[in-house]
């Protein structure tokens, strides 16, 4: 889990890479939130961009969160 990071874009943009590890880096969970956050800071991302992603995010979640609840119920049921 510590090693995860590193494949994402956090310390280097994914355009730098090289093509196997760009691959990877695009499709990493955490890419998306470090450039939402980095374009924030600098000003290079437009805030709808932000707003999809956080859109994005809070999918996942509450689709993991309701598959988790199923799950948790059919498993306690008597």
């Amino acid at each position: 889990m510590l090693f995860l990071p590193y494949l994402s874009s956090a310390f280097v943009p994914t355009d730098t890479m090289p093509s196997f590890l760009r691959a990877v880096s695009q499709n990493h969970p955490i890419t998306p939130i470090i450039e939402t956050v980095r374009g924030l800071l600098t000003g290079t991302r437009s805030a709808t961009a932000a707003g999809w992603r956080r859109r994005g995010q809070a999918g996942c979640w509450w689709s993991s969160f309701t598959f988790a609840t199923w799950l948790y119920r059919g498993r306690t049921r008597s």
